[in-house]
């Protein structure tokens, strides 16, 4: 027990080290970022693409792409640096750890300079300065005038954001409900969730354009100098690559681009996007989505039973040291989120070997899956009872063949039914792989919700594919299951 205790610990050590490393590129982050960046002709842009008009996707003759004024703002600088761009896409909550542990370059996607962040990034100088709006209910425009009349009210925020903070620091005497996607609170607004939602100027003013259902109200909140507008996020340090941004940024303000053609092309878009709403024209889209899900739940399934076999064996076997790590690392996986440990694989793993997201979030779901698949396994393995490995040693069979021929067939329909629920939930907990901007189910379901300003439809269409998956996968394991408990009938 002392040194199961004693190997946990350790792990832990290791993990807060390596948590540690994860924190030293943008911390050593030098002048010469402008000449990295040029010898490597690309610029990362990191950016969660469901918050228009800043940045969202559309569905361009088959192919899905990304616009918005923060990619036309992107594309401006780099080619003012004479590097390709490529967007990073991702959950908002991931892209400051994705900026520090060098996945990104910078980010660019409607983000706030607060003080708070200020303290781990460096920050351009603002591109774009709007106010803060409110979204309600247009069937309750009577009620609400400003931010004041939501007294004993609820309003909905991303959390993490400027209006977030606003909203619980202005707004005296409302419950702020914090959700991390836009989509999400556009949804639980018209479903009477919450009774408005505080967002950028330019977001709100494009929602309430776009949904005959909403309005928007000036918020009439105070923000700080310090805080006020959006700028992009650099790491600490990159004294070179931000005053090359920044040049870029003086020649955007100066032609006045954002207004004059930034913001009508993101609205060319809307309008595009808004025309057709129907599920049967994002049927790519969930299709897309679909792939991922089933490929990445093949291929962690694969893997996570061949750990789990292994694992079971070193915990079955006799060699103190083996069993001892086998253990320890079972309890580990077992102990925490598999969100934190997608992260993990993703951003810390990610600081000695650039993993691209897909591969990131295969490899973190098929390691929790072999943790579970191994207890599954061992408790099977135990199911068989000792005199029928008495007998078979009798009879003269190896231990090996003792495990082939007499335990594993034996144990392998004990365990079907729980290994079939682990296939199973694994293919609903691929949906975690979403936050570092794998587009499965999950993803695609947030960039329609986005696209059409339909929150219900979209879900209940995923609904549907999740359903239909795993109903399926459950026959054919029915089937199986019958075929190991009933032999001798088919």
């Amino acid at each position: 027990m002392k040194k199961g205790l004693q190997l946990f610990l350790v792990i832990c050590l290791i993990f807060m080290g390596l948590g540690g490393i994860v924190q030293q590129p943008a911390q050593a982050a030098t002048d010469d970022s402008l000449a990295r960046i040029q010898r490597k002709g690309t610029l990362v842009m990191g950016n969660s693409p469901n918050y228009p008009p800043y940045e969202f996707q559309i569905n361009k003759n088959g192919k899905e792409k990304i616009v918005g004024m923060d990619i036309e703002i992107g594309k401006k600088i780099a080619h003012d640096l004479g590097v390709k761009l490529v967007i990073k896409k991702m959950s908002f909550d991931s892209l400051l750890v994705a900026l520090e542990t060098g996945k990104v370059d910078m980010i660019l996607s409607g983000m706030s300079p607060t003080p708070e962040r200020r303290k781990n990034v460096d920050f351009s100088n603002v591109y774009y300065s709007g106010g803060q709006d409110i979204l309600i209910n247009k069937a309750d425009k009577g009620l609400y005038h400003n931010k004041d009349s939501f007294r004993s009210k609820k309003i909905g925020a991303e959390t993490g954001t400027l209006q977030y903070d606003q909203a619980k620091k202005q707004m005296p005497g409302i419950k702020v409900v914090g959700m991390d996607n836009a989509s999400d609170l556009i949804l639980a607004l018209k479903t009477h969730k919450v009774d408005g939602v505080a967002k950028d100027e330019a977001s709100a003013t494009a929602y309430a354009k776009n949904d005959p259902d909403l309005i928007a109200l000036k918020g009439h909140f105070k923000t700080s100098k310090a805080e006020a507008g959006n700028a992009i996020a650099l790491p600490k340090g990159s004294t070179s690559l931000r005053l090359a941004i920044n040049k870029s940024l003086s020649t955007i303000k100066q032609q006045n681009l954002i207004q004059k053609e930034y913001l009508v092309t993101a609205g060319s878009y809307m309008k595009v996007n808004t025309q057709n709403t129907s599920m049967l024209h994002y049927w790519s889209y969930f299709a897309k989505g679909v792939l991922y899900t089933l490929g990445i739940s093949l291929v962690a399934v694969i893997i996570g039973v061949l750990l789990g076999v292994l694992l079971a064996l070193i915990r079955l076997g006799h060699i103190k040291i083996l069993r001892a790590l086998a253990t320890a690392y079972v309890e580990f996986v077992r102990g925490t989120p598999l969100m934190v440990q997608i992260m993990f694989v993703y951003f810390g793993i990610g600081v000695f070997v650039n993993i691209p997201a897909l591969i990131a979030g295969t490899i973190a779901v098929a390691l929790n899956s072999g943790a579970y698949v191994s207890e599954i396994i061992r408790g099977g393995i135990n199911s068989v009872a000792k005199g029928q490995v008495e007998a078979a040693r009798s009879l003269g069979l190896s231990h090996g063949s003792t495990m082939r021929y007499v335990v594993f067939p034996q144990a392998l329909a004990n365990i079907w039914p729980a290994l079939g629920n682990e296939f199973i939930s694994l293919i609903k907990e691929t949906s975690i792989v979403s936050i570092i901007g794998v587009t499965d189910l999950i993803y695609q379901l947030r960039i329609v919700q986005a696209d059409t300003y339909k929150g219900v439809i979209p879900i209940v269409i995923a609904m549907i594919l999740y359903f239909i998956m795993t109903f399926s996968l459950s026959r054919v394991l029915r089937h199986y299951e019958n075929r190991l408990r009933h032999p001798a009938t088919e």
